[in-house]
């Protein structure tokens, strides 16, 4: 839903402030044109006089009637929003809850925090009670699949005449369709690359810390080891390390998670992680969990984890530190977000009122703040981040240059596996220590892991998710 001028004006300056322009706006619109004319008659200059004072009388009138339809037009739309049955599947806990309650609080709207399970279902039996839910990405398939969901395209060209959101994302929402929009992206949080500047000087010659592939950050880990005389990168091996595999180096690589794992693209991809990439780490990154502890002891000097798991150091350390995306491959630049969206049931009773608040949710100014309160990045363009902490601007950069990179693939999080999400990260993760931590043949594992993960897709019945195309059934392994 977008929203005419003179609702934001009056949403942003106040009602008060914009009484006051349209009076002045309409003086200076009724001067009578011919007010400079010259007469000598005094009855024509009273008459004129009268003219004048009942045309200002009249533009005042004028006025107030402008300013009464902006009034009714700003309880319109803010009577749409607070009409809404808004359901949050995310900010359950307590603190958070009451952190985004605030947030909603200048919109005048109400949130209930529901639990997945039991707003799927209300959802599914066709209640017609919610009219707009905000999820991850992974609650949408259920209910796409069952036509539980308005196609939001049509929001998304309301919302877009005046913010842009980044495409990578809204690809996400089509849920491999054409044209069928199952949320507007809402918030994400995401993986990046953190430096110490002192490593900023073994840079390949013409590399972009902002732009870098691969084999540059393998290249440039090499120098430093070469050039301080001990190995300065590290992986958080004992942490998220299955998410590095997931979504960075197989899609990177292959351009798929699941449905490539055994491809030849993948071979090369694990050749480079032998040969190339893991012999430049610090020997203790099987030991890391948070990157952000060997990054403020100096041990390692560019890292890779979640965001979450950097903040201290851009935090303790802002000048110490910089913030980067992630590097791309042969594919594209493989990159996990956990997107968050929002979705209009099929059966909403307000539509209109959940348009107004996902139009809340997606301004610069909201996007903003939920950054700053909640720790989730936004998802258009734009957004200023300049009064947020100086540690959070660091990070907010470069997942705004992560998520908008031309090259950007987003690789999901596996969605349809229930309680056997563990088995798919053991799979990557064991696949990875047969080869670069044991020496055995690439072929050979690849082969037999990826046995194991057709297994886990056929048992479960999971479908594809992106960035591997879409499937009818348990995605295959190629």
């Amino acid at each position: 839903m977008t929203r005419s001028p003179s609702w934001s004006f009056l949403r942003l300056v106040g009602i008060l402030t914009a009484f006051l322009l349209v009076v002045a706006a309409c003086g200076a619109d009724d001067v009578v044109e011919d007010a400079a004319e010259t007469v000598t008659d005094e009855v024509a200059d009273a008459a004129d006089a009268a003219e004048e004072m009942v045309d200002e009388a009249t533009g005042d009138d004028e006025a107030m009637e402008d300013d009464a339809e902006d009034d009714a037009m700003a309880e319109d739309a803010m009577g749409d929003a607070s009409a809404a049955s808004f359901v949050s599947l995310q900010f359950a806990p307590v603190e958070e809850a009451e952190k985004f309650r605030k947030i909603l609080a200048p919109g005048q709207i109400d949130v209930t925090i529901g639990e997945e399970g039991p707003t799927l279902d209300q959802i599914l039996a066709g209640a017609g009670e919610i009219d707009v839910v905000g999820a991850l990405h992974g609650t949408f398939p259920a209910l796409a699949d069952e036509s539980a969901l308005t196609n939001m395209a049509d929001v998304l060209d309301d919302l877009s005449a005046d913010r842009s959101f980044a495409q990578s994302f809204v690809d996400a929402g089509l849920l491999g369709t054409d044209d069928n929009l199952a949320y507007i992206p809402w918030a994400q949080a995401t993986y990046i690359m953190a430096a110490n500047t002192a490593a900023l000087d073994y840079l390949p010659e013409g590399a972009d810390v902002d732009n870098l592939t691969w084999p540059l950050l393998a290249e440039w880990c090499q120098a430093i080891a070469d050039g301080e005389g001990v190995n300065k990168c590290g992986l958080p091996k004992a942490g998220l390390f299955h998410r590095f595999l997931e979504g960075y180096m197989w899609p990177s690589y292959t351009g798929g998670m699941v449905s490539e794992f055994r491809s030849s693209e993948a071979e090369d991809m694990m050749t480079f992680l032998r040969d190339d990439l893991w012999p430049t780490m610090n020997p203790e990154s099987i030991t890391y969990e948070f990157m952000q502890e060997p990054l403020l002891s100096g041990d390692v000097w560019v890292a890779f984890d979640h965001v979450a798991r950097l903040i201290e150091a851009f935090t303790a350390e802002p000048d110490t530190f910089v913030a980067f995306p992630t590097p791309s491959g042969p594919a594209g630049r493989g990159f996990m977000p956990v997107i968050v969206g929002l979705g209009i049931p099929a059966d909403s009773p307000n539509p209109e009122a959940a348009a107004a608040v996902i139009d809340y949710l997606t301004t610069p100014e909201v996007q903003a703040q939920v950054l700053a309160d909640l720790a989730f990045f936004p998802v258009i363009e734009g957004v200023d981040v300049s009064s947020l902490p100086e540690g959070v601007q660091i990070e907010a950069e470069a997942v705004d240059k992560l998520a908008n990179s031309a090259d950007a693939l987003p690789a999901l999080l596996p969605v349809g596996l229930g309680d056997r999400g563990g088995d798919i990260n053991q799979i990557f993760r064991d696949a990875f220590d047969r080869v670069v931590v044991d020496g055995e043949e690439i072929a050979t594992v690849l082969t037999e892991e990826g046995d194991k993960l057709q297994t886990l897709m056929d048992e479960t019945g999971a479908p594809c998710w992106a960035p591997d195309p879409a499937s009818d059934g348990p995605c295959p392994v190629n």
